[in-house]
């Protein structure tokens, strides 16, 4: 999976490994009240030893037509989510993100997490998002209006993985 930087009796904090993916293509999704897979946005890491922490980093260039959400998955696990405290409120990692005035501009959203998966198994970690409202949809390294001009930017978006010695 990753490159493996030292295993020798790390120290506590020591960086192991890390395992990278940066996703240059677009995506887009419309599916309303379900978190779907951003294709390409997953990285899959075997750590060294149960102790072990994973130090993940994203950088994610999005735009949105509406409010739209984002979460970090470890497996099938939602990670850094936020408590929704009701039946209504999203648990998501970033939440209510909407394109403010520009449609040909990106946004970044990014983030870290320090996560605790206690395995030595193979660990995928992936970023999910979703619409709020049917009819809409969220861009990832694109904007919403997508024209072929040179005041249109598009981005390229990044997960990296680092395992932190124990």
């Amino acid at each position: 999976d990753g490159t493996i930087l030292t295993t020798t009796n790390p120290k506590a904090g020591n960086i192991i490994q890390v395992v990278s993916t940066t996703k240059t293509d677009t995506f887009s999704s419309t599916t309303v009240n379900l978190m779907v897979d951003i294709t390409g946005m997953s990285a899959t890491i075997t750590p060294v030893s149960t102790s072990s922490k994973i130090l993940i980093y994203y950088d994610l260039n999005m735009s949105g037509t509406e409010l739209f959400f984002i979460q970090l998955v470890r497996g099938s696990t939602n990670i850094k989510i936020g408590d929704s405290d009701s039946s209504n409120r999203i648990e998501c990692t970033a939440g209510g993100v909407v394109q403010s005035g520009n449609n040909d501009k990106v946004q970044v959203i990014a983030g870290s997490f320090l996560d605790s998966p206690n395995t030595t198994s193979s660990t995928t970690y992936k970023i999910q998002g979703r619409v709020y409202n049917s009819g809409s949809s969220f861009s990832l390294n694109k904007p919403i209006n997508d024209s072929d001009a040179i005041y249109t930017g598009r981005g390229a978006s990044t997960l990296t993985l680092m395992e932190v010695a124990g």
